[in-house]
């Protein structure tokens, strides 16, 4: 029997944004990553050109596609070598990471680990396909009868990025568990502090991490943040091509395509990193006002080494500081949405305007 799944939590913050709207200078959304800059021409421009999609797409994605995420795997990630059969276009990562237990045929007894910070859809999926979900960050630590670990780096909502010692680790566990083990990686192109403003954040698929050895290792990757394309739901997964044959032959028989315009959008996005390098440093900039003011304002900001968002606390509960940035018209996110274990941590987005970032450093300060 299908577990019931909780309330969506965002319902939560409803009275929380209504007070922050009332703020005399208007609302500072600073809760959910998504992106506020216009998507770049180099985009656009290739998604109209392929609007005369008359015809079906493939589920697996055109060959062109496939080679582009193949090249920009080699280019940007360091992962050389990946095949046609290696790679498979989703309708952005989120319906990925919550359909995955079901279409790998996980259910009742099957433990589902994810991180101790962690997005929440990870259980989601758990619960959705009636599985166990487990928080834990410990490989040693997770248990017989797990069959699937998402790991996230780096993370949401704690930018907390993984090293290649702590990948090879957790993937040797999941090995000896039997699991597959899937990485969540959608913000490795936003590295903030050393050494991962100069030095390329670690793939599960590296070499150095797997040996060349892929079976039962995954990596999806998401376009939303890097090319802000959040409204276009263009992501792919990486890796085993076995278990991606499955995961193709349940999507071929759901019609999960991704339509043909947003395929050849997709083919330009990887395509140019130009744009991929002015949008980091606009979140860089805007990283450098919000950060300071947290800090003047009483809060400690944990990890957040990379990503879009500043993982903080007060030290007091998270409510009491959502209460609080309410009433200066800041909207966050509260700690508790993304585990058990942070009942006093909020999260702040980067994705808004630099308007409304200055705003808020100004309003954190007074």
């Amino acid at each position: 029997m299908l577990k019931p799944l909780p309330d969506y939590p965002w319902d939560q913050m409803v009275p929380f944004q209504a007070r922050a709207r009332a703020h005399v200078g208007g609302i500072v959304d600073l809760s959910i990553g998504s992106p506020a800059d216009p998507t770049p021409d180099v985009i656009r421009a290739a998604l109209a050109a392929a609007t005369d999609a008359h015809a079906y797409p493939q589920t697996a994605g055109t060959p062109e596609l496939a080679a582009a995420i193949t090249d920009w795997y080699a280019r940007r990630r360091g992962v050389p070598g990946l095949t046609q059969q290696q790679v498979l276009p989703t309708i952005g990562s989120k319906e990925l990471v919550a359909l995955m237990p079901f279409m790998l045929g996980l259910g009742e007894g099957d433990t589902i680990v994810h991180p101790l910070a962690a997005y929440p859809t990870y259980a989601i999926g758990a619960a959705m396909a009636g599985a166990e979900a487990l928080a834990c960050d410990d490989p040693a630590l997770w248990p017989k009868g797990t069959k699937l670990i998402w790991l996230n780096s780096p993370g949401n909502p704690d930018g907390r990025v993984l090293s290649v010692a702590e990948l090879r680790a957790s993937v040797a566990r999941a090995r000896e568990l039997g699991a597959l083990i899937v990485s969540d990686e959608c913000y490795a192109e936003l590295g903030w502090d050393a050494p991962w403003d100069l030095t390329p954040i670690p793939s599960i698929l590296d070499p150095r991490v797997t040996d060349g050895d892929t079976r039962n290792v995954l990596a999806i990757y998401s376009l939303s943040k890097q090319s802000n394309m959040a409204g276009y739901r263009a992501a792919f997964a990486a890796g085993d091509a076995a278990v991606l044959a499955r995961l193709l032959t349940v999507r071929k028989h759901a019609g999960l395509m991704l339509p043909a315009p947003l395929q050849a959008a997709m083919i330009a996005a990887l395509g140019d990193p130009d744009h991929v390098a002015v949008q980091r440093e606009k979140y860089r900039a805007r990283r450098a006002v919000l950060l300071p003011a947290l800090l003047d304002a009483g809060f400690r900001i944990d990890h957040s080494e990379a990503g879009l968002y500043l993982w903080a606390t007060e030290g007091r509960p998270a409510w009491d500081s959502i209460d609080w940035l309410a009433s200066r018209g800041i909207l966050a996110g509260p700690g508790p949405f993304y585990g058990d274990h942070f009942a006093e941590h909020v999260r702040f987005s980067l994705t808004a305007t630099d308007e409304r970032v200055a705003a808020a450093a100004a309003r954190l300060r007074a």
